[in-house]
């Protein structure tokens, strides 16, 4: 019997979360209802956060973040250059400028070298969101130490990261937690660690950012009787507020999570450890199954005072060495059943990016980007498959011993 074909990346749905959804669908609110509300209440209570804000995804997670922050033209925005596109193009949604930063050549991660590297580029900059990436986390004590001498907000997108633990202070604490920023934005899409359908996240500590944050989800809509400009249309003659009567300050935009979604985050939020566990094992299970392969082949460096939950399994190959382009031992994986893929192509060799800024040399960037590739990586793999998935791997690159 052929084995299942192994993509990169799968969510984990039960027949728990079915119900969790179905119960939405069978109740009185399909959108902004209560679900959506206790699913806020217990994301921010995981992480260890004063509040949460849901959302329609991870883009819009750090568009909202961007927007809170009051992000304008001719601000400019410190993005590490290995991310996905919606990291510096949520800057670029408020008008504002990206400078990018390099990376370590062996973890793909802003380092607080890369930082002040990119801040001398820059001139002067308002924000810097770093990116955790693969589920380990950048050195945020060391980072935010940065920012707070040059006056930065700081906005993590934790898209990798949710169950990440981060000690870079010593003391423990969640990724999300905001200990070391304003806000931290989270990525909730079927292949992350756990899966809204689409769907995002912000948490913060600052009431003023979270009232912003729902604020712009919701078309910058305000209800609150105490901040209407226009009182002739928003009181009735005696005073009291016209119960139909809202008005929009500044505009916003429609980023809402909807109940049906928030049901199965909720859902799948309750089994956030089991996640993170079984990643961590498998995880650890390539690390011994590869390590014949080495020096050929080898896990990303891992990162000191960071307890991360894998979201990739990302590994460093010579592909030169084995002398095979990574094209080639992609769709040899491919021809044995085995998904792949690159994350990330560096966002600053975008023609986008490329045009707007010019061309410029990242070492660490280019040299993380030409070794790194994905492996399978998700609950329900057995760990029968990540033999499988090494064997494959050996035979795509043409080693033979």
């Amino acid at each position: 019997m052929t084995a299942p074909f192994l993509p990169y990346g799968r969510h984990a749905v039960g027949e728990d979360d079915i119900e969790a959804v179905a119960r939405v669908l069978r109740g009185d609110f399909l959108t902004t209802g209560p679900t959506a509300e206790r699913f806020e209440r217990a994301f921010a209570a995981r992480v260890e956060a004063g509040f949460a804000a849901s959302c329609s995804s991870g883009t819009a997670a750090l568009h909202l973040a961007a927007l809170a922050l009051g992000l304008k033209e001719g601000d400019r925005v410190v993005v590490p250059t290995v991310t996905f596109l919606a990291t510096a193009n949520a800057a670029r949604f408020t008008g504002a400028e990206v400078t990018f930063a390099d990376v370590d050549p062996d973890t793909g991660l802003i380092t607080p070298d890369t930082l002040d590297e990119a801040l001398e580029s820059a001139g002067n900059a308002a924000a810097v969101f770093p990116v955790h990436l693969n589920g380990q986390c950048a050195d945020m004590a060391r980072l935010h130490g940065i920012a707070a001498r040059h006056g930065l907000k700081v906005v993590e997108d934790a898209s990798h990261a949710l169950g990440t633990i981060d000690s870079s202070a010593g003391v423990a604490t969640p990724v999300g937690s905001c200990a070391h920023s304003d806000m931290a934005a989270f990525s909730l899409h079927p292949v992350k660690t756990i899966a809204m359908g689409e769907g995002g996240m912000v948490t913060t500590n600052d009431p003023r950012l979270h009232e912003r944050l729902t604020r712009f989800r919701n078309h910058g809509i305000v209800r609150d009787k105490a901040r209407m400009a226009n009182a002739d249309l928003a009181f009735d003659s005696e005073g009291a507020p016209n119960p139909w009567y809202y008005e929009m300050p500044e505009p916003g935009f429609n980023y809402r999570a909807s109940d049906i979604h928030c049901a199965l985050g909720l859902s799948q939020l309750a089994k956030l450890d089991f996640f993170v566990a079984r990643r961590r094992e498998l995880a650890a299970l390539y690390d011994a199954a590869l390590a014949p392969l080495a020096p050929l082949v080898r896990p990303v460096a891992r990162v000191p005072r960071c307890t991360p939950a894998w979201h990739l399994c990302a590994v460093l190959i010579d592909f030169a060495a084995a002398g095979v382009t990574r094209a080639q031992a992609m769709a040899r994986l491919k021809e044995q059943g085995i998904g792949s893929q690159v994350h990330y192509l560096p966002v600053h060799l975008q023609p986008y990016y490329a045009r707007r800024y010019g061309a410029r040399d990242l070492p660490g960037a280019r040299r993380y980007y030409e070794r790194v590739l994905s492996l399978p990586l998700f609950p329900a793999m057995a760990d029968s498959d990540v033999e499988r998935v090494a064997g494959a791997l050996k035979r795509a690159l043409g080693v033979r011993q």
